[in-house]
């Protein structure tokens, strides 16, 4: 499978949400069809414990979302990292306790279509400088927060990427997505 970091971002590459620029419910018909194209994709949903907790504090209390992400993301084959969490509490959830490189390693090998990864700052710094991943698709929002973590991990010596989609929305967010340049001609976004 490929690994794939789906993320939204801020203008000066923040990912961490310390202000009020991301509104998952705020997205234009444009790019809420974009996420669903990319979700056609998706073979598991790889979280952080975090980025899980929020999303399952968000996402199953939304019987109202015309979008179909709330019912995609339950019916999702969810695998969440954690060594505390004991009980997921959302249907289609395994926990990963053990060392999560190696789960990835193992789910890299493994025949199917995307491993999609999205918010787990913690769990993609990881993924990065393991070289792991396989595409980045990123979401731009036309914010500057000016603090918090940024995508890529602070020292990570850098890599070349080539983008291979891009997109703008009506609403100010563009799109992107991009290889590494090792990858190069081996992996394309569908």
């Amino acid at each position: 499978m490929r690994i794939v970091i789906t993320q939204n971002t801020t203008l000066d590459g923040r990912v961490e949400m310390l202000d009020d620029w991301f509104d998952p419910a705020d997205q234009d018909e444009e790019m809420a069809a974009e996420v669903m194209r990319q979700t056609e994709r998706e073979e598991v949903l790889l979280l952080g414990r975090q980025t899980f907790e929020d999303f399952r504090g968000y996402w199953p209390q939304q019987t109202e979302d015309t979008t179909g992400v709330a019912a995609s993301l339950d019916a999702a084959d969810k695998r969440v990292v954690s060594s505390t969490l004991t009980e997921p509490g959302w249907a289609n959830t395994t926990i990963i306790s053990g060392d999560p490189l190696e789960a990835v390693r193992a789910l890299r090998e493994e025949p199917g279509k995307d491993v999609i990864i999205t918010g787990s700052i913690q769990l993609c710094h990881a993924l990065i400088s393991a070289g792991l991943v396989d595409l980045y698709r990123m979401f731009v929002y036309p914010y500057w927060q000016g603090r918090g973590r940024s995508f890529f991990p602070d020292g990570h010596p850098g890599t070349g990427l080539h983008r291979v989609e891009a997109r703008v929305f009506s609403g100010g967010v563009t799109y992107a997505a991009y290889v590494p340049l090792a990858g190069l001609g081996s992996e394309q976004d569908d």
